[in-house]
């Protein structure tokens, strides 16, 4: 039996890394769908399309269960995401700015 484990051990180690692959990149699916509903409307529009796009890509490459294909789309929606974000909240950081106002105060002694 302990023969059989370590025979079969290489071909369960590929079997495990190709399911967690697989899990991953549908925990993304699902997170990046819920994350469109979310903040889509504080995407510009050529960050939403690259996400989208992204998206596509990991579902086609999720439903062929093609891992190295599964890793790049990975790689792309993660970069994707990454630009869109930095994107937000820089426009964040600036409204802040912007949205400074003075007041006037009186010093109590």
């Amino acid at each position: 039996m302990k023969k059989d484990a370590e025979a079969n051990a290489d071909s369960d180690k590929l079997l495990r890394d190709r399911a967690e692959k697989w899990n991953e990149a549908d925990g993304m699916i699902f997170q990046t769908e819920t994350q469109l509903k979310e903040v889509g409307s504080k995407l510009s529009d050529e960050n939403k399309v690259a996400v989208a796009y992204a998206l596509t890509e990991l579902r086609m490459a999720h439903q062929s269960q093609d891992i190295s294909a599964i890793q790049t789309a990975l790689d792309n929606i993660n970069a994707a995401w990454k630009k869109a974000t930095e994107a937000m909240y820089a426009q964040g950081e600036q409204g802040q700015v912007d949205n400074f106002e003075d007041v006037k105060f009186e010093e109590v002694k």
